[in-house]
């Protein structure tokens, strides 16, 4: 059975929750039964699948996040909350 498309808000929307210089709050749910992102209490919701082992779900996290903004992923960059559910990341303009 093929896995359901992640639901996710636009990249508008998204990118309006960040800070001036380009950073963004996330609330990370590891190890979901389905991928999605959500806004949340001014904070973007995030849901993977990967259990948080050797860095699986974080890079998990920024593919998604990076699919959702139509970005690429190394346009990315965690900032804070490696091994914390609540991450702050940057979008860089390069």
């Amino acid at each position: 059975m093929a896995r359901p498309k992640p639901d996710f808000p636009s990249a508008d929307a998204i990118r309006a929750l960040a800070d001036s210089d380009g950073r963004l709050a996330l609330r990370v749910t590891p190890g979901a039964r389905v991928e999605g992102i959500a806004i949340e209490a001014g904070k973007v919701a995030v849901k993977v699948r990967p259990k948080p082992q050797d860095g699986a779900a974080n890079e998990a996290v920024l593919a998604l996040l990076a699919e959702a903004l139509g970005v690429g992923k190394a346009r990315l960059t965690l900032l804070r909350g490696a091994t914390s559910r609540e991450k702050l990341v940057r979008l860089s303009d390069s």
